[in-house]
């Protein structure tokens, strides 16, 4: 057997414990995970040879852009600060 961040499935099976604990602590940063390791999964496929330094940098990489790119496609409209001019214990 071979070295395990080199396998497809790890990298698969990694992807989905991290969307299904998504469910448990919502927010998009399991999910960002979640989509960044279903990447890696997808190049690992290619016939590249990738050390685990790569294989990290680029899971990290892809990870932040799918966070990003999930907070801005699912934010509420009313992502505003709310602000209390007036004290509320009154």
């Amino acid at each position: 057997m071979g070295v395990l961040w080199q396998l497809w499935w790890v990298w698969a099976a990694a992807a989905l414990v991290l969307a299904i604990l998504e469910t448990v602590l919502p927010g998009f940063v399991l999910l960002g995970f979640a989509a960044g390791a279903a990447l890696v999964a997808v190049l690992v496929l290619l016939p590249l040879d990738l050390g685990l330094s790569a294989l990290l940098a680029i899971f990290a990489v892809f990870s932040l852009g799918a966070w990003i790119g999930l907070r801005r496609a699912f934010r509420r409209p009313d992502d505003q600060t709310r602000v209390i001019r007036e004290d509320i214990n009154k």
